[in-house]
């Protein structure tokens, strides 16, 4: 586990499904986890121990069960995905708009799948959190999920991606925290803008 940011700490750890690296995150300061699996420092690893867990989306239950049994984290989790926890799992709905524990607003992003959020957090410059809708490997520039991944339509679901993040453009940010590859840590906002245009353009 890294601090990023000041209160800001990333970590990766192999999902235990589709046993691939993938990015948690710990904001200390609001004391809410992003798309969480347990660091390797297990509990000492926090500064404070984390009260609740934001997902960017339904897949990105993660490992918060182990949170939720540790720590008694409240889980939270878009509307429009709450069928994936009918097992039973106690997860919170919130609707787009919202503003979750730690003042983190919740942005539709929804053209991959219906539930897609982005999180932005009002610090550091401003922040931002996305699910699969965009990923970073290593430290390349910004790209899509492999088509095999996208749905039935790549090239219309990339377009729609390309247009939800164009209206997150008017938003004031920084730094990027990607689920799915490194964070984009200062000029994150330039790089998301070459991105849409890339694949948007006007």
């Amino acid at each position: 586990m890294r601090e990023i940011l000041p209160g800001v700490y990333h970590w990766t750890a192999t999902h235990p499904s589709i046993k691939i690296e993938v990015s948690s995150y710990y904001l200390a300061r609001e004391r809410v986890l992003v798309d969480p699996l347990f660091p390797d420092g297990g509990t000492d690893a926090f500064p404070e121990p984390p009260k609740h867990i934001v997902l960017t989306n339904r897949h990105h239950y993660r490992g918060s069960a182990k949170f939720v049994d540790t720590f008694g984290c409240t889980v939270w989790a878009s509307a429009p995905g709450m069928h994936e926890f009918e097992d039973g799992r106690q997860v919170k709905p919130f609707n787009f708009g919202d503003t979750l524990p730690g003042g983190i607003q919740a942005i539709e992003i929804a053209a991959i799948c219906p539930d897609e959020t982005a999180l932005y957090i009002e610090r550091e410059g401003g922040i931002l959190a996305v699910a699969d809708g965009v990923v970073r490997m290593a430290d390349s520039p910004l790209g899509f999920v492999p088509d095999d991944y996208i749905g039935d339509d790549p090239a219309a679901v990339k377009l729609a991606l390309a247009k939800a993040y164009r209206r997150v453009l008017d938003r004031d940010f920084d730094t990027l925290l990607l689920a799915h590859g490194n964070p984009w840590v200062r000029g994150a906002k330039n790089a998301l803008r070459e991105f849409v245009e890339a694949n948007a353009p006007r």
